[in-house]
């Protein structure tokens, strides 16, 4: 699952292509299926969404969760893909994105009735 925050009037407006963006990004990289597709936007007023010195109102936080067990090369791909692709696509700057994934193990995650560990049929590689 991602999470994305942002201050309303800049995200509300970008928010369809902000996702396919990410999603392209998730395929690329991990080779998420393309009907695997869960983000939550979460728009801020501007008033309560404090951010650091040098970031304009397109100050964007994407937040991703995970099952434990990508390498480190390949987080730090998803996360250069990410700079990358929202600045070509979306024309906002890298010092205006942070993004941080979360992992969890897979015992830890819940859906379709069972825990993470228990599925055999993912369409995707978690150990990669």
């Amino acid at each position: 699952m991602i999470v994305v925050y942002g201050i309303k009037e800049q995200l509300d407006p970008i928010k369809a292509k902000l996702s396919d963006v990410i999603h392209e990004c998730m395929q690329q990289v991990l080779g998420m299926p393309e009907d695997k597709r869960a983000h939550r936007f979460i728009p801020l007023e501007k008033d309560n969404y404090f951010y650091p010195g040098g970031r304009s109102d397109a100050y964007t936080v994407i937040e991703i969760n995970m099952m434990a067990g990508r390498k480190p090369e390949t987080q730090k791909n998803l996360i250069k893909t990410l700079f990358q692709k929202i600045e070509e696509q979306l024309s906002i700057s890298p010092i205006d994105v942070e993004i941080t994934i979360k992992e969890q193990a897979p015992y830890q995650w819940g859906f379709r009735g069972m825990t993470g560990d228990e599925v055999n049929d993912l369409k995707y590689k978690i150990n990669q």
